[in-house]
């Protein structure tokens, strides 16, 4: 992602584009995959790891990303698309997790069967994860 591009996607989101913000945001872009925080810490091993946790903190709230739990035990976090709202259930999507490699990938074009939860539920968040193989595995 071009620097100004990713400047532009951030303050479109009202979050000040600090050179670190910038950096993950262009790393999360350039990713396949959706990322952990341990990922994070060691492609920026110069950094400090609560500054990059602060940093995907700022883009979940602000949604620039989502989190995803998936069977490897870690938050993972996804690229949410430009124009996400990250509501429940209209931006909800589904996830597949290789059991093999432990990618874990995004397919926001799939999402997440309508669940009619009994009225006095109200969901907020919806993680559908399947779990298998990748074609690279």
């Amino acid at each position: 992602m071009e620097t100004d591009t990713a400047e532009q996607r951030l303050e479109s989101r009202r979050i000040q584009p600090t050179a670190m913000r910038l950096r993950v945001l262009n790393y999360l872009s350039e990713r396949k995959a959706a990322v952990s925080l341990a990922d994070l810490e060691q492609h920026f091993s110069n950094s400090d790891r609560t500054t990059l946790y602060r940093t995907l903190k700022t883009f979940q709230e602000h949604g620039v990303v989502h989190q995803i739990y998936d069977e490897s035990g870690s938050t993972k976090y996804g690229l949410c698309a430009e124009n996400c709202t990250c509501s429940y259930p209209d931006d909800m999507h589904a996830h597949f997790y290789c059991t093999s490699c432990e990618n874990t990938f995004c397919f926001q074009n799939l999402s997440i069967p309508n669940i009619n939860l009994p009225d006095a539920f109200q969901p907020s968040y919806g993680n559908f994860v399947i779990t298998g193989r990748c074609p690279d595995c």
